[in-house]
């Protein structure tokens, strides 16, 4: 079986539990060989995830996953939360982040750059706007995003 296609209905079915079990779907991948595959899925709430939330997500969801096969071999399912600089998979998370520091590398260099470390300003319509550090206020499409994640802001932490 394709893995986009285990990945999408594994993605099916997580948010399905995860709207089940109180929590929201961050993001789902697969990892490893054909043989031993690795399901990683990526939970979160406001208040944080816990190990509960964690094995009650995992035991949810493996017995769906299991009863329908989902999976075409042996596999290990790690389900965690995405951590305090997570990944941004999504133009939905850099605006449920706006205001908040990231980091982000892009395809192609804007203005001789492409990795800007900023807070997000705005998103929304397939644009991003981040304050970069060296460059200041950098515009440019979501398409164009290679990799992002937020990063934890060290000055503001320790001002506290």
């Amino acid at each position: 079986m394709d893995k986009h296609l285990v990945i999408e209905r594994v993605g099916n079915i997580a948010a399905k539990v995860a709207a089940e079990t109180g929590v929201e779907l961050v993001h789902v991948e697969i990892a490893g060989i054909k043989h031993d595959m690795v399901v990683r899925v990526y939970i979160d709430k406001t208040e944080g995830v816990t190990i509960d939330d964690c094995s009650r997500f995992s035991k949810a969801a493996e017995e769906i996953l299991d009863a329908e096969d989902i999976v075409p071999t042996k596999y290990v399912l790690e389900v965690s939360s995405p951590g305090i600089e997570r990944e941004l998979y999504s133009l939905a998370d850099f605006v449920k982040f706006t205001g908040k520091l990231a980091k982000v590398k892009t395809a192609a260099a804007i203005g001789g750059q492409k990795i800007f470390i900023g807070e997000i300003v705005e998103a929304g319509d397939e644009q991003i706007v981040i304050d970069d550090r060296t460059q200041g206020k950098v515009t440019f499409k979501y398409e164009d995003v290679s990799k992002a994640n937020l990063r934890i802001d060290l000055a503001k932490e320790f001002s506290r």
